[in-house]
């Protein structure tokens, strides 16, 4: 197999340091030593580790702006794809990783540890709560996630955490089109304005995946995101 960096770098023209590259290592064992104790992923291999995780974490880069000192969300994080992979990638990114499984975010805070990873919060709550915090609303350059929620729902997440100006990014699967048929209302009701769709091949993965970039051009009003669990049982 071959290695992170160079398949990195072949795929996105992203270059790893040998620093970067011992960082992703440490990432990968700690998560297969915390796999062991709590229910973070089904993907234990290494081969299924690099490309499934961290290459495909790195696939945002396709979409997201280089500014310096951009602020990031990845909202559903998990086990912190793909948030994480971004900040060894690019250090001066504020990221934080919105998370509602305490269990989960006492993994993320011993990865950035030992990582010695900075500028990361660490922010315990739904999407749907985080939305309406003073702090955290229209605040961020880019939200993204991964696999959390289908499309309508997952915008409500993500567009109110966004400034005007900035982007969701929803990374999808083969349902991606499908999905974005659904979902023009939410954009339209949350500020939003599709932006573009950058496919992405990932090696020996059969599934074409996409990355669904959606710029917020208007102020989202008050009342979305609304109460938890509206955003997905009443779709918009």
């Amino acid at each position: 197999m071959p290695t992170l960096a160079k398949q990195a770098n072949s795929l996105f023209n992203l270059t790893l340091t040998p620093t970067q590259s011992a960082a992703f290592d440490t990432y990968a064992a700690l998560l297969a030593e915390w796999n062991t104790r709590m229910n973070l992923t089904a993907i234990t291999d290494a081969e299924g580790i690099q490309t499934r995780h961290f290459l495909d974490s790195l696939s945002v880069t396709a979409a997201m702006p280089r500014t310096e000192n951009l602020r990031l969300i990845d909202v559903g994080t998990g086990a912190g794809f793909p948030g994480l992979p971004l900040k060894i990638m690019f250090p001066d990114i504020q990221l934080t990783l919105l998370e509602a499984t305490g269990k989960k975010l006492a993994f993320l805070r011993e990865v950035c540890t030992q990582l010695n990873l900075s500028g990361v919060e660490f922010l315990h709550a739904r999407a749907e709560e985080a939305g309406q915090l003073r702090d955290q609303r229209a605040s961020y350059d880019v939200a993204v996630a991964r696999a959390v929620a289908r499309l309508p729902a997952l915008l409500e997440y993500l567009l109110p955490l966004v400034k005007v100006g900035g982007y969701a990014i929803a990374m999808k699967g083969r349902t991606a089109h499908t999905e974005i048929e659904v979902a023009h209302r939410a954009m339209e009701l949350l500020g939003g304005k599709l932006s573009t769709i950058v496919e992405v091949c990932l090696p020996d993965v059969d599934e074409l995946h996409h990355l669904i970039v959606v710029e917020k051009i208007a102020h989202t009003p008050n009342l979305y995101p609304r109460k938890p669990g509206m955003p997905s049982s009443a779709p918009l």
